[in-house]
């Protein structure tokens, strides 16, 4: 089964209070996320979340409550970046094959929820 990898914060969750630490997670979803997550998964997708809270004390399961508690299903919780077809960040430069032009792109990057 192909794997599709998603970040929790600023994907998932919101994220528009910024960080409050591993367990507290203050904000809903992003409008939408659900049901596209329901659609992927529907498509014969395992959707994997990995997140940094996942390395922290207790982050992992503040996770899973969080996504039983919106009703949000996916196939793993973890912290371990696992094979997957592609990864869906809030915080990421798509590489296009081309290494010049990176710094730039970096130095001018804002997420979603900056703009």
């Amino acid at each position: 089964m192909k794997t599709v990898i998603f970040d929790f914060d600023g994907v998932i969750h919101q994220y528009k209070s910024g960080w409050r630490g591993p367990t507290y997670i203050p904000d809903p979803p992003v409008p939408g996320i659900k049901e596209e997550i329901k659609r992927i998964r529907e498509s014969g997708y395992r959707v994997v979340v990995v997140s940094t809270r996942c390395y922290r004390e207790n982050g992992i399961e503040a996770i899973e409550d969080y996504l039983k508690n919106y009703e949000i299903e996916v196939d793993e919780v973890t912290d371990t970046k696992p094979p997957a077809v592609v990864s869906i960040d809030d915080r990421a430069i798509c590489f296009e094959g081309k290494a010049e032009g990176l710094l730039e792109k970096i130095q001018r990057f804002k997420s979603w929820i900056e703009k």
